[in-house]
């Protein structure tokens, strides 16, 4: 039988050690092929370094040589339970977007943090994002214990100052672990340099974690990519976000609120009977109803919200300030519409956490916002808790996305 996967980010300050950690994890479990070693070992030596698992990751000639992680990298290992897609997410806040796309697919998190440093103003950034994605199987792992001679006072005065802090972000973690990532303490196996901890390791941490329900198993939502005109007939084609469709279903198309029959399902290279969530796939209307880009497909009397007005948490990245009733184009799945930011109820700043101002009349660059956002004409939406395809969003200006935000 084929193992369950698990989508795992790794999130924290810059230099706080996630590459490292990857790399631990990928070495300790032998999910590195021989041949990417030897070119890993040949380039640390090229460089004047000892073998260092950051490289692991950082495999590009030009991240290896500034030593910072540019993009969000995917790489995959496993245990005897099950696969594990590690989503490595940049600390820079310049590439913050990178980071909100990669955890935006996690259904766990670890959130790593330099013992002797301790909270850092990315340290705070990505904790509320993973709060605002709702991740709520979450890691801490208080790195370089080394470095404070695997002192236990220390691990537990920066443990309690931590679960504090996380408590106002209204995240609860499952395990607080201390560990070396360079050595590999307590990350698949105990240290014998620490004792007093007699919790679970790393590896074994992630075990117990719990799977996220499939997207096929909730309501169907197809969010249409395109129409296409093939032998006479009109095929509407797009991913589907969540759900299953099979050919006889009844469907409603929103947002017009139009009921029809499914009559085929069409793949590139045969007809299918059915699909579900992630597939990519071609569908034909009984009877053939003008559709277009950025419909949504739902089954019917099981729909998605209609409205043209949603509250979101937001995060502006763009140079530019953005003011209140200022008119940007969202973007939500394949839908896209004129809007503006109606109100914003408070704004953050990201490196602090603290509340700037209620009722704001602007957002700034790396500012957070509880918004309520004002659309042209009515779409369809959901909660990014409940359909994540339909809960998450883009605005741009002037074709470039200048904020990200999801539906709450």
């Amino acid at each position: 039988m084929e193992k369950e996967n698990m989508n795992l980010v790794i999130v924290g300050h810059v230099d706080h050690g996630k590459s490292t950690l990857i790399g631990r994890l990928l070495f300790d479990t032998d999910s590195i092929p021989a041949s990417k070693l030897e070119e890993i070992r040949k380039t640390c030596k090229e460089l004047g370094h000892e073998l260092e698992f950051a490289f692991i990751t950082d495999s590009l000639q030009e991240e290896v040589e500034y030593e910072f992680t540019l993009d969000t990298t995917q790489t995959f290992f496993k245990t005897e339970k099950r696969n594990y897609t590690i989503i490595d997410a940049p600390g820079h806040k310049e590439f913050l977007s990178n980071m909100i796309t990669g955890a935006s697919q996690a259904e766990a998190a670890i959130l790593i943090i330099d013992v002797k440093e301790g909270v850092k103003e990315q340290t705070k950034r990505h904790a509320y994002i993973l709060s605002m994605l709702g991740i709520d199987q979450v890691i801490i792992v208080l790195n370089k214990m080394d470095l404070v001679f695997y002192d236990e006072k220390k691990f537990n005065e920066l443990k309690t100052n931590i679960l504090d802090f996380l408590n106002n972000l209204h995240i609860t973690p499952l395990y607080v672990i201390p560990i070396v990532a360079k050595d590999g303490d307590n990350i698949t196996k105990h240290s014998d340099k620490m004792n007093w901890y007699s919790g679970k390791t790393l590896l074994e941490s992630l075990d117990s974690f719990e799977p996220a329900k499939s997207l096929a198993n909730r309501s169907l939502r197809l969010p249409v990519q395109d129409v296409y005109e093939i032998d006479g007939e009109s095929v509407l084609v797009g991913r589907i976000e969540s759900g299953r469709l099979k050919a006889g279903d009844e469907i409603t198309i929103l947002p017009g609120n139009t009921s029809v029959k499914i009559k085929s399902i069409k793949s590139f290279l045969n007809e299918k009977t059915e699909a579900e969530a992630e597939e990519c796939t071609g569908i034909i209307l009984e009877p053939p109803i003008p559709v277009k880009r950025g419909d949504v497909i739902c089954t019917k009397n099981d729909l998605a919200v209609v409205t043209d007005r949603f509250s979101a948490n937001l995060l502006w990245i763009s140079d530019n300030k953005i003011n209140v009733n200022e008119k940007v184009i969202l973007k939500l799945a394949t839908q896209k519409i004129e809007c503006v930011i109606e109100e914003i109820k408070q704004k953050i700043d990201s490196s602090s956490l603290e509340i700037i101002e209620q009722h704001a009349s602007e957002l700034k660059q790396m500012e957070l916002g509880e918004v309520i956002i004002k659309i042209l004409n009515p779409i369809a939406v959901e909660k990014f808790k409940n359909i994540p395809g339909l809960g998450r969003f883009v605005l741009m200006q002037n074709s470039e996305i200048c904020a990200e935000g999801i539906i709450v």
